[in-house]
């Protein structure tokens, strides 16, 4: 379950921009969004949804890419480039892409996340030096490391590597480390590498491969960021890729034939050529025979296909207790079915394993006091003359004075008559009369 995610110098995200997925104080109502876990007898409130606003090039897609780059470096473990350039987000192989364009002097970019897993509250941040935008030959290092279990500070990496308390994860730790500590804690610290996690390198071959299982299990299954949802592909693996043969994923299919495919079954063929599975619509022939036809973009609409490729997910984040980040989740796809989807997360009798829902959206529908808390309602705003984005929650304004946010108000209102910011008026009348005028001249 994420809790909060942070990030600075992160492309348009100058200053420190928090993402909580905690409850805010002295908030009630819509308590079906609360996800309530206990450490230490205290008990944490996580919410299951967050939708995010702003308008077009705000920087809702930064926030989002943050996430999706901070997962890449943790699951890689270090901080070079990858070859592979396939990625619907460039800056998650290419970090060269990540500091802002308008700076003339390198800033650390910054990157912390705190989540509840296997009954453990884990904080882990990183501080590393990129150097300019597009500077693809800077050396690059990491400045700062930390990682927290439970409030207990397990370690801290500057210029040195500090050991705090690794008793909180005594468990985690084999007899043999716990009686060298002191000449391991040594060759820990000889061990740095400037371009390397030390959680996921040294502190995992050191200390303890089964407690950093935990975090990297976590960012690798739970932690499901899809940005660039245009550009989704299918997440979707099969057991026997060298088998040809077509698959038809039943839970998949109904939910399809709901989302509104009647004609058809929507199904996964693998080939001798690929042994991945590709997407295509099922059909019978003139003998009643099932035919697989790859070219399902051909027959199924843009929402038809987003739909089937997310809808697998969705599937999996319930299963699994996952964090599904999408970004653009609503593009093509009716606002009747993600209603839907939406009602599942806040459902307490079907998410029963605590999984969340993160996306951005310009659909107004979802500003509804019914089916969001305010807290869950997040929005992104540029600035017009620094172009740096800022990222606030509906319950930042309070809930008094004048500027205050009640229960029950009209969300959607408020926000078209600019009540919340996060909202620019457009006009493109003035480019035609200018086209019309030269056409004029002519």
């Amino acid at each position: 379950m994420l809790l909060e995610f942070k990030t600075k110098n992160f492309k348009s995200f100058v200053e420190e921009t928090k993402f909580s997925m905690t409850a805010a104080p002295k908030q009630s109502g819509l308590d079906y969004s609360l996800l309530k876990e206990k450490i230490k007898n205290k008990t944490i409130k996580g919410l299951c949804s967050s939708v995010i606003y702003g308008p077009n090039a705000a920087g809702k897609t930064n926030i989002i890419s943050a996430m999706d780059v901070f997962r890449a470096i943790v699951l890689r473990g270090n901080i070079g480039n990858l070859n592979d350039k396939t990625s619907p987000n460039p800056a998650s192989s290419a970090l060269e892409l990540i500091p802002n364009n308008r700076f003339s002097i390198s800033q650390p970019v910054e990157f912390s996340i705190d989540f509840f897993d296997k009954g453990l509250r884990i904080q882990y941040s990183v501080c590393i030096d990129l150097g300019l935008f597009l500077d693809d030959r800077y050396n690059r290092k990491i400045i700062s490391e930390e990682l927290m279990v439970n409030g207990e500070s397990v370690f801290s990496r500057k210029e040195d590597l500090a050991f705090e308390n690794l008793k909180v994860i005594k468990s985690y730790i084999s007899g043999s480390v716990e009686k060298n500590v002191a000449s391991i804690m040594e060759i820990a610290k000889n061990s740095l590498n400037p371009k390397e996690l030390f959680l996921t390198n040294g502190f995992k071959l050191i200390f303890s491969q089964s407690f950093v299982k935990i975090i990297t299990d976590w960012f690798a299954d739970k932690f499901m960021v899809i940005c660039r949802a245009d550009s989704m592909q299918l997440i979707q693996r099969f057991a026997d890729p060298q088998k040809k043969a077509v698959y038809v994923e039943k839970t998949t299919d109904k939910a399809a034939q709901l989302f509104g495919i009647n004609s058809n079954a929507i199904g996964y063929v693998i080939s001798d050529e690929d042994s991945e599975a590709k997407l295509c619509s099922i059909f019978k022939n003139v003998k009643n025979k099932k035919t697989a036809v790859m070219a399902a973009e051909l027959f199924e609409s843009y929402g038809t296909i987003r739909f089937i490729n997310m809808f697998p997910l969705v599937i999996r984040a319930m299963q699994i207790g996952g964090t599904l980040v999408v970004d653009e989740f609503d593009a093509s796809i009716h606002p009747m079915a993600l209603m839907s989807i939406i009602n599942i997360f806040h459902n307490d009798d079907i998410n029963i394993n605590h999984a969340q829902l993160i996306f951005n959206t310009h659909n107004p529908i979802f500003l509804n006091s019914n089916l969001f808390r305010r807290d869950e309602i997040k929005f992104v705003e540029r600035d017009d003359q620094s172009h740096y984005s800022t990222l606030y929650t509906l319950s930042d304004f309070g809930t008094t004075g004048e500027n205050g946010v009640r229960k029950h108000e009209d969300y959607m209102r408020n926000y078209f008559i600019n009540r919340y910011g996060a909202i620019k008026d457009i006009d493109f009348t003035p480019i035609f009369e200018e086209i019309l005028a030269k056409e004029g001249e002519v």
